[in-house]
């Protein structure tokens, strides 16, 4: 999953490589790991939600990060859950252990039943304190052996919170909604076309192909004003 995001951020307009080196050199190993909790649940439950719509985000189930990983913390009735995703699963490598990493995402029912397994099982890895080598190692091997489902039919996340915080290379993602499936041929979709408004990047490792399309506001209806790239926050 990871392998997808400079791809992705760099379709998009938004990576900063001078940012990914300064990176490199500072989250080199696992912090304690109450460093990448959130103390006040409320505010994380919060923050997950600002993932969505209020329309959708507020009959969405939620998850929130425990010391031995993702638990519920609210029960959804619309097939949807909010999570706050970690450095480990949704920023580039070279935050993989940056504590501060906060990247809200809300999944439909088909991306809870397939691609959330995924991001559990990285956040399990993880947490056990497994290298970004071997957490790769882990989930390529669990794939092949069929241990995690593939894409489920229409599975697809909103990425439209105005808050978080997605580490040093891309410090805030532009609003955009994603959608996943298993070996899937971006062409069909007429992704990374000249002028298509649809990116898309494959992870052969994860039978992975992910798409990726830009929307113009936040969740919360306030449009979205791109501003120019930054440098890592100290």
């Amino acid at each position: 999953m990871r392998f997808a995001l400079i791809a992705l951020l760099a379709a998009l307009g938004t990576a900063n490589p001078a940012s990914a080196q300064v990176a490199a050199t500072k989250y080199t190993r696992m912090a304690p790991i109450g460093r990448y909790l959130m103390a006040d649940r409320s505010a994380e439950i919060a923050l997950a939600r600002s993932a969505a719509p209020k329309s959708i985000a507020r009959g969405a189930g939620v998850m929130v990060l425990g010391p031995r990983g993702f638990v519920t913390a609210v029960k959804g009735s619309n097939g949807f859950v909010c999570i706050v995703g970690r450095g480990w699963s949704s920023a580039p490598e070279a935050d993989f252990w940056n504590p501060k990493v906060r990247v809200p995402m809300c999944l439909n029912a088909a991306a809870v039943h397939s691609y959330l397994v995924r991001i559990t099982k990285i956040t399990d890895l993880a947490l056990a304190g497994r290298t970004p080598a071997q957490v790769d190692e882990a989930m390529a091997a669990a794939i092949e052996k069929k241990e995690l489902p593939p894409m489920e039919s229409g599975a697809m996340c909103y990425m439209t919170g105005k808050e978080g915080y997605g580490g040093d290379v891309i410090p805030h993602w532009p609003p955009h909604l994603m959608f996943f499936y298993s070996d899937f041929d971006p062409a069909l979709w007429g992704a990374n076309l000249p002028g298509s408004p649809v990116f898309a990047v494959v992870d052969p490792r994860e039978h992975l192909t992910q798409f990726v399309i830009p929307v113009d506001h936040w969740s919360d209806g306030t449009e979205y004003l791109p501003t120019p790239l930054t440098h890592a926050h100290q």
